[in-house]
């Protein structure tokens, strides 16, 4: 049980990387996540679909969890929801498009939590900490900043913004309700640090319009495809408002975006006339300068749509010269790579691309350091911790803060898993949880580890090789085999020699073995492993591995 009104913030994750964001904050006995979201994972994680955090903690402390509240819709902060609930049932708080966007990721896992609505300025009391809901702008309505009030004082999330005074859709930043905190005081300010490596501002949403516009109005005889993220409501907006104004008919491809779109439209968020969306097997009834196809796979994402259509797999959409392709997103970082393969694809295809450096078809939704300034100038917080970042972006952002006058003691670079215990008087790293990446791979949660990893490295890089013999139950001699079987190591018909001296390793290895008396399996598997990686290193420099099977009969 903790002191009185003593104060608790524990990432989980979000520190040191982009992505994967929830935050626990505990007062007294009670804890409310803050957000609870995923990340791709990272190129050496073969095989691996998302990685979600680590809630080690919250399982064992599951009877004190209060509730889940969220800011925004995005996946890196609700993605990892629909897993977390398996092991840990709690009511929901989220704004209406947020608690839409997670309904449909739920039906898919066939969980019907309690979730409640919230208005913005609304406040929701949760055990001893009371939720208080402000209206942000982002990529994505109704986004929210979050302030904690508990008896040891106010504790503000800003969750991912940007200032926007003409935003595609929703109200501006409630900057007056920031500085209405500001000025009661507010204990510990908590910031997101995306966009905190460049200067000045921002642009507004709108900007992309005018370049859509812009695009529409000269590319009239051809096909636009426009790539962005699903979850990028006012981006697909403004994508609607230009094929519609040039009287295009607009075509869904990828899963997510159909329903995320389907979601937006139901709930009022997205403008767009039933005339104008069509099914994507009606398209060839039409004409390529009356369509907009609006497409996932901004990321290169190797199953999204548009890589499909830059690779020519894609059942509906095939490329012609005539096709424009958008590419409406900027680059998560560790994603270049995969983006520059699909650019180069859809080039090599002939089709016109125009991607960021090209022109202003995309804006960050994260403010830039004059905005973020301005959170912290109207905040005046006692402590400052930077979130949403990796370790560079951390640093710089603690180093803006304390260039506007903190005092660097009470600035905190956390990493997941550190507890902060804070009140009016002091504040300290006091311990420290478990926490982590859980890796989700189709159906399975958490069985991919680092020897799965490592064994998955091994076979991409060196193959396999699988030796077959079946030994006799009697006197251990060989009856059949050995056989060897070879997946991505050589091709074996045209390395007879390699293989049949294997053979020939593989039949030493054995006879040594009957010469000691050597009958276990396990003790021969190794021989052979052993002789037979031996000359196949000193032959080839390579290490396969290497699977001795053995059926005794």
């Amino acid at each position: 049980m903790l002191k009185s009104n003593k104060l608790r913030i524990i990432p989980l994750g979000g520190l040191n990387e982009i992505g994967k964001n929830i935050t626990l904050i505990e007062c007294d006995n009670d804890i409310v996540i803050c957000d609870c979201g995923m990340t791709f994972p990272e190129d050496e994680m073969l095989g691996v679909d998302i990685v979600i955090p680590d809630i080690t903690y919250l399982e064992k402390n599951k009877e004190r969890i209060k509730g889940i509240v969220l800011t925004h819709g995005h996946e890196d902060h609700i993605g990892a929801i629909p897993y977390v609930l398996k092991k840990i049932n709690v009511p929901i708080y989220g704004t209406r498009l947020t608690l839409g966007l997670l309904e449909n990721k739920l039906k898919e896992h066939n969980l019907k939590p309690k979730m409640h609505v919230v208005n913005f300025n609304d406040k929701v009391r949760l055990g001893k900490i009371v939720v208080e809901f402000i209206r942000q702008c982002h990529s994505i309505p109704d986004s929210a900043a979050l302030a904690f009030h508990t008896p040891a004082g106010v504790i503000v999330h800003t969750g991912d913004f940007k200032i926007d005074f003409t935003p595609i859709m929703g109200g501006v930043n409630d900057l007056n309700r920031f500085a209405e905190l500001g000025d009661k005081g507010v204990l510990c300010l908590m910031a997101e640090s995306t966009n905190v490596e460049r200067k000045g501002y921002t642009l507004s949403e709108r900007v992309v319009g005018e370049t859509f516009r812009t695009i529409f109005h000269e590319y009239t005889e051809n096909r636009i495809i426009v790539a962005t993220f699903a979850s990028n409501i006012q981006r697909i907006q403004q994508i609607i408002e230009a094929a519609e104004k040039h009287g295009r008919k607009i075509v869904l491809s990828g899963r997510s975006m159909i329903n995320n779109v389907n979601v937006a439209k139901d709930l009022g968020y997205l403008r767009v006339k039933d005339s104008s969306l069509i099914d994507i097997n009606k398209m060839n009834k039409y004409d390529d300068r009356e369509l907009c196809i609006i497409t996932t796979g901004s990321q290169g994402e190797p199953m999204s749509a548009l890589t499909r259509i830059a690779y020519n797999e894609h059942r509906k959409i095939q490329l012609t010269p005539n096709d424009l392709i958008i590419l409406s997103a900027h680059p998560i970082p560790g994603n270049e790579n995969a983006i520059s393969k699909v650019i180069n694809k859809l080039i090599e295809l002939d089709a016109k691309v125009i991607y960021e450096s090209l022109g202003e078809i995309h804006v960050s939704g994260h403010a830039c350091q004059e905005e973020l300034k301005l959170i912290h100038s109207l905040i005046k917080p006692r402590y400052f911790i930077p979130v949403h970042g990796e370790q560079r972006h951390l640093k710089i952002h603690a180093s803006l803060a304390e260039s506007m006058g903190m005092n660097p003691k009470n600035i905190f670079i956390m990493k997941n898993g550190d507890v902060l215990e804070l009140d009016k008087r002091k504040a300290e790293i006091v311990d420290e949880v478990t926490s982590g990446n859980v890796l989700v791979d189709g159906l399975g949660v958490g069985d991919v580890g680092n020897i799965v990893l490592r064994d998955r490295k091994h076979l991409s890089e060196d193959g396999l090789i699988i030796v077959v013999l079946t030994l006799s139950k009697e006197d251990g001699s060989t009856i059949a085999g050995p056989d060897i079987i070879s997946r991505g190591f050589v091709y074996v018909r045209e390395a007879d020699d390699l293989m049949e001296e294997a053979k020939n390793k593989v039949v030493l290895a054995i006879e040594d073995c009957q010469r000691r008396h050597i009958s276990d399996w396990s003790s021969i598997k190794n021989a052979i492993r052993d002789s037979l990686k031996k000359y196949i290193y000193q032959t080839m420099k390579r290490n396969p591995m290497i699977l001795p099977v053995i059926m005794e009969v």
